[in-house]
């Protein structure tokens, strides 16, 4: 990790106070006027703010980007035929095991349907991730990854207590958050707390409209991590075991 900011804030430093070719010490880019001292601390201490809010983001970028890569090459080797098959079986057990339980005959009618439309998602997502380019990924399947792993289990919740008493309460305190915090401009929170009440299958479509955002987002943390890596970052490990670059 100190590896890791190190390089952030002398990558930032670089933005405005070239690294001096013949030097590669931090301190030594120190402009000597007290009017470009003052520059150059000030915008170190800019630096530090930033990193305070960007870094945590860029790790959870880099964890997003490590379990995404492994589900890449686990996809790629399966290919779409394959893929199709693990999500009818995965889903498939867990469709048998809502038939199992005390959930209404409907509840596992639900869940079977939710299992084709994640299966069909995790198709078209492998399908977009192979097309040419950044934002077929980003823009369609990260979207598409996020629903076929989240819709099943936020349907079963609707017809299972135990699960419900999980889904429904987390959902409830994330819809009030994004309505108080995200939407409360121009009057959308109001008109959606009019029109819509956050009950039965109006559950599954947060969730279906969240993951559309959510992939956008992970998807862009992605991309960033990837282009701070291309730029020409440290490749090592330090001694507390950062694996940034």
């Amino acid at each position: 990790m100190r590896v890791d900011l190190r390089w952030l804030h002398t990558s930032w430093m670089d933005i405005v106070f070239a690294r001096d070719q013949s030097n590669s010490v931090v301190e030594n880019r120190k402009p000597e006027s007290t009017g470009g001292a003052a520059a150059y601390h000030l915008w170190s201490a800019l630096g530090m703010l930033v990193l305070t809010v960007v870094y945590p983001l860029f790790v959870l970028g880099l964890a997003t980007r490590f379990y995404a890569h492994r589900i890449d090459r686990f996809t790629a080797g399966l290919g779409f035929a394959g893929v199709a098959v693990f999500s009818v079986f995965v889903w498939g057990l867990f469709s048998a095991a809502t038939y199992i339980s005390p959930i209404a005959f409907e509840g596992f009618v639900a869940v079977v349907v939710a299992g084709v439309v994640a299966t069909i998602s995790a198709v078209l997502a492998l399908y977009f991730r192979r097309l040419d380019g950044r934002a077929s990924t980003v823009v369609v399947a990260y979207p598409l990854g996020v629903t076929a792993i989240f819709l099943p289990p936020v349907v079963a919740s609707l017809y299972s207590p135990t699960l419900a008493s999980i889904v429904f309460p987390s959902s409830t305190s994330l819809a009030i958050w994004i309505l108080n915090n995200i939407l409360d401009v121009a009057g959308i929170a109001a008109f959606i707390r009019a029109s819509f009440e956050l009950q039965g299958v109006a559950y599954v479509g947060m969730w279906f409209s969240l993951a559309i955002p959510v992939g956008w987002f992970l998807g862009s943390l992605v991309t960033l991590v990837d282009g701070v890596r291309d730029s020409g970052g440290p490749h090592h490990v330090d001694d507390g075991g950062s694996k940034l670059y």
